[in-house]
């Protein structure tokens, strides 16, 4: 086209750099962006919002000096923008940039709604879907599927069950379609919350169950520790055809892990490459690790860690440091401790474990070489440990700090009273029975 000498125009320009977005070619976009200079396209809100697009798969910042100096911009300028933040974890710059946006389309709140549950602050998507609904009338934006399957994983995150039931309760009053995808993050929602009944009869009013419908059924399952049924309905899966995928059987060796069920585990575990010609991911590695760990099979585990194809990952050494720990494996617990930390050396959790395992062992001398490389190292757990439950649609937190709004006489003299009669029930155990 430009060697027949003919000028492209504001339309040509957005199509060449889609192509060069699509094959995220960067540096050919930036010589299409020359061209576009060169023949006085700058100033072209559709040439502008190409650019942002492009630029937003580089270096952020270029796509932010594009916005700023275009002259004129509307609603795709300014989502572009925002999603290219949130994808790049620029978490505060989009929230900055949303809040100076004048005119909101339904594209701009699912993307800072699901781009703050992928950022890890649900709580604030959640804030952000409030403010969605609570518009006033000429500004009123209805959510779509895509916003509430946003806001309902976010509920799952937090723990929230009243505000998810309100969202499910949404959904119903206006009508809005619950298909495969929502009821699925329904399901998880409720297991997540706790509510294993409401999960079962979301997941029974499927229709057409996909293979992450039926596996987020066996997650919930085997994450409240109901193996039998998580087992069972793995058979029904199988049975009505749905072929399991990685996910279902990460499901599966959880539930194994929980119940100490070794045997059932080595046959998930195997069955994953023979049965479903599925590659055993290093997720998978660390369940089995968990299994055999918890069983005290250490020389198994160990084994399996040496011929993993691939390198074993922090989560495959932290379940085995974890088995350590709790049987009191004091050698092998303080390799794999020290193998851990010098993959992560500013990893807290790590350190403190391995000073947990040399306290119980009563080698002071090397707690306090581990306590001194910490102060060494500079480190301390910034953020205090923290809990959340929900009681009668109240979230009460308790934190390491303290915790103003909760009741901790009441809870203390609990804990005091249910740790008596666990040690009487500890003493009736060891009385010898009359024969």
């Amino acid at each position: 086209m430009l060697l027949n000498y003919v000028v492209p125009d504001g339309i040509t320009i957005p199509f060449v750099i889609k192509e060069c977005v699509k094959r995220v070619d960067v540096v050919l976009g930036m010589s299409v962006h020359v061209h576009s200079v060169k023949f006085g396209l700058q100033d072209d809100v559709y040439v502008g919002n190409s650019m942002i697009s492009l630029y937003s798969c580089g270096d952020l910042m270029d796509a932010r000096k594009v916005f700023d100096e275009m002259s004129e911009r509307d609603v795709v300028s300014w989502n572009l923008i925002v999603g290219g933040c949130l994808r790049s974890g620029e978490v505060e710059m989009a929230r900055e940039l949303f809040g100076m946006m004048g005119k909101r389309n339904i594209v701009s709140w699912n993307s800072i709604i699901s781009g703050m549950v992928q950022g890890g602050r649900a709580k604030e998507a959640v804030g952000f879907f409030y403010e969605m609904v609570g518009l006033s009338e000429g500004d009123v934006v209805y959510p779509d599927k895509f916003t509430l399957a946003s806001v309902i994983s976010a509920c799952a995150l937090l723990g929230w069950l009243r505000y998810g039931k309100w969202v499910h309760g949404y959904m119903l009053r206006n009508g809005i379609e619950c298909d495969v995808v929502i009821k699925t993050a329904l399901v998880d929602m409720y297991g997540k919350c706790g509510n294993v009944s409401m999960a079962e009869r979301v997941f029974k009013d499927i229709c057409r169950k996909d293979v992450l419908a039926w596996t987020a059924m066996v997650s919930v399952y085997a994450l409240h520790g109901h193996g039998d049924e998580a087992f069972d309905l793995f058979d029904k899966m199988v049975a009505c055809g749905v072929r399991p995928n990685a996910v279902t059987f990460g499901a599966l060796l959880t539930a194994c892990a929980h119940l100490g069920l070794v045997d059932r585990g080595r046959w998930y575990f195997n069955s994953i490459r023979s049965v479903y010609l599925i590659e055993p991911t290093v997720q998978h590695y660390a369940c089995m690790v968990d299994i055999l760990g918890r069983a005290g099979l250490f020389d198994e585990a160990e084994r399996l860690i040496t011929n993993m194809p691939m390198d074993p990952d922090v989560f495959v050494w932290g379940a085995l440091l974890g088995a350590c720990q709790m049987h009191g494996n004091v050698e092998l617990g303080e390799k794999v401790a020290k193998h851990l930390i010098h993959l992560e050396p500013l990893n807290h959790a790590f350190y403190a474990t391995l000073c947990d395992i040399q306290a119980k062992a009563g080698k002071f001398d090397d707690l306090e070489n581990t306590r001194a490389l910490m102060n060494e190292r500079g480190l301390k757990k910034d953020t205090p440990g923290n809990s959340l439950i929900e009681v009668d649609g109240v979230v009460y937190e308790f934190s390491i700090k303290g915790s103003s709004n909760i009741m901790m006489e009441e809870i203390k003299s609990l804990l005091s009273q249910l740790s008596k009669e666990i040690k009487v029930d500890q003493d009736t155990l060891l009385i010898p029975k009359e024969h």
